[in-house]
């Protein structure tokens, strides 16, 4: 009985010693350079043992844009809270976001996932799928806050987009694509504020 309870945390640790040499490799050195053998040496497993819990190596860097986003984004599964301000739920949600997009990690790995999406869009659409599987939190509040009356009766995919685009033009794709500083959190709180607003403006019951 001890031996069945020991081997699926065995497993659980290798596999996370993997999930976190790939992090490291593919940060530090991009999605080409980066090899299976690479990663093994750096979470000190065999070849076979990685490839028991990763196909490939694409499979391998997805898996770990997923854990990634799942983690920052459980900050983001928050429901809708009947009787609360709506301005005060989705200044939450955008803090959320913003901290969220700052992740030295997430950012990284964002850089390495674009450069090699520039090479195989076939692989570009496969990540994009897999991380939006996580990307619906936003989404969900905001149709359960027009159900509730707190928006108005939009379109609210289109709106979720210009909300995503009011707070990745400003603290994702800069740091991206022209390597500018991640938002200090002061700056955060001021385009959580000035974001909001404008939002509402629009989309406010």
């Amino acid at each position: 009985m001890t031996t069945r309870s020991a081997a699926p945390r065995l497993t659980d640790r290798k596999r996370d010693a993997i999930v976190q040499a790939a992090i490291v490799e593919f940060r530090d050195n991009g999605f080409e350079a980066t090899s299976v053998d690479k990663v093994a040496a750096r979470a000190e497993v065999s070849k076979r043992t990685l490839y028991n819990h990763f196909a490939s190596k694409d499979e391998l860097f997805a898996a770990i844009l997923h854990i990634l986003w799942e983690n920052s984004a459980s900050e983001l599964a928050r429901a809708w809270e009947p009787g609360r301000p709506v301005r005060e739920q989705l200044l939450d949600l955008v803090h959320a976001k913003l901290a969220m997009l700052a992740d030295e990690n997430f950012l990284a790995l964002a850089r390495v996932a674009i450069a090699a999406a520039l090479h195989s869009p076939e692989r570009a659409r496969e990540m994009v799928e897999r991380i939006g599987e996580k990307d619906g939190a936003m989404l969900d509040w905001i149709r359960a806050a027009q159900k509730a009356g707190a928006l108005r009766p939009a379109d609210a995919a289109q709106a979720n987009k210009q909300l995503e685009c009011l707070v990745k033009g400003v603290a994702f794709w800069p740091q991206v694509a022209m390597g500018q500083p991640r938002l200090a959190p002061a700056a955060q709180k001021k385009l959580a504020i000035a974001t909001v607003d404008l939002f509402l403006s629009h989309y406010g019951a």
